[in-house]
């Protein structure tokens, strides 16, 4: 087995519809609405411990990399070995996703050597994770890629309980390496104009020592897309084996929480189990609905997101359409509802693109 699930490329263009489009029109919906609190909160990071909606789009993206390994990479479980070929096709995926995760987050297009963040983006983190993630599936079976995973969280779980299980925002273990290794180039790093530099207490993010449980999720997505091709199992058993697992991930990401709370920022090794059974879930509840049940007229538009998932997130991030919107639509600026209508042209604009190229079957993969 295979041919593309049509359930991975829509569920991974509703991971980035929600980012790219839902998100943005609701911020500007519920400055409207006030009293929604709880579906504010859902649109927002958590400020430190806790997980909301809006915290499980970029464990779901990195999680879908790893769902499509197995699909991809199948003829080295099936004897053959690796080549150099092999090696430069990864090495060039890896600094391509670097390349426009630096263009994402404005570190090239600044044109400022002080303003360069060499790891700061989702691209980055996902070049990491599939990195590993695909490096264990071609030299290792099944059972050698989950002891692998287990030893990457055990090493950072480690990490933190040598440190005494530290989790104040800019002083644990992971927030220090990021310090020691990145420097004045980490993230959210505030410079003066006599050319001094301090770190933001208000940027929390890490990203070298959280790498280790990056590629834990990718393998966990892994390990999901080789469940989904295992011919020995009826479709639906292997949606319920996927729904089995997740329901096992979230418990043990929530029964671990009083050790290690879930906190995203740090990719903590709570969130990690719980992310992964949620993702576990949502792939399950994707693939019964499209590909057991067959029902994918309703949501099969959003492969123009899926299939596209690199162009989507780069035009997304990095083009701001609010010149053409606001133009076709000044004469609305009056209403109080205005940006909502802006939010909406910017999101049709991007969908129709993305439609565009679907359609002509042009896709940009890294």
């Amino acid at each position: 087995m295979n041919k593309r699930l049509a359930s991975l490329d829509i569920l991974r263009g509703a991971d980035l519809f929600l980012l790219l489009v839902i998100g943005p029109v609701l911020h500007q919906l519920l400055k409207l609405f006030p009293s929604w609190e709880f579906l504010a909160r859902q649109t927002e990071h958590v400020s430190w411990e806790g997980f909301v909606l809006w915290d499980l789009i970029m464990p779901l993206f990195l999680f879908m990399s790893g769902a499509t390994i197995p699909f991809s990479m199948a003829r080295y479980r099936e004897g053959i070995r690796p080549g150099k070929d092999f090696y430069l096709k990864l090495l060039r995926r890896v600094f391509l996703l670097f390349l426009i995760g630096w263009a994402v987050q404005g570190n090239l297009l600044r044109w400022s050597w002080h303003l360069w963040h060499p790891f700061a983006n989702t691209l980055q983190a996902i070049a990491v994770g599939y990195a590993v993630t695909a490096l264990l599936f071609v030299h290792l079976d099944r059972k050698g890629c989950i002891i692998a995973g287990i030893l990457l969280f055990a090493a950072y779980w480690a990490a933190f309980a040598l440190t005494h299980m530290n989790l104040d925002p800019q002083d644990n273990i992971a927030m220090l390496i990021d310090k020691a290794v990145l420097g004045s180039h980490r993230d959210g790093v505030r410079w003066a104009d006599d050319g001094s530099w301090t770190y933001n207490p208000g940027y929390q993010y890490t990203w070298i020592l959280s790498s280790l449980n990056f590629a834990v999720t990718v393998l966990l997505g892994c390990l999901a897309g080789d469940i989904l091709r295992n011919s020995r199992k009826s479709p639906a058993a292997r949606a319920g084996i996927l729904a089995l697992g997740g329901i096992l991930l979230l418990g043990a990401g929530l029964a671990l929480s009083p050790l290690f709370p879930i906190i995203k920022k740090i990719w903590s090794s709570s969130m990690t189990l719980y992310a992964g059974g949620l993702s576990f879930l949502l792939l399950a509840l994707t693939y019964w609905l499209v590909d057991v049940k067959g029902i994918s007229g309703g949501p099969g538009w959003l492969r123009s997101f899926g299939m596209n998932s690199i162009v989507a997130y780069t035009v997304g991030e990095l083009i701001d359409f609010s010149s053409v919107s606001r133009s076709l639509l000044y004469g609305f600026s009056s209403w109080s509802a205005y940006p909502v209508l802006i939010a909406l042209a910017n999101a049709a604009i991007l969908t129709a693109l993305l439609h565009l190229l679907y359609r002509h079957r042009l896709f940009l993969k890294a």
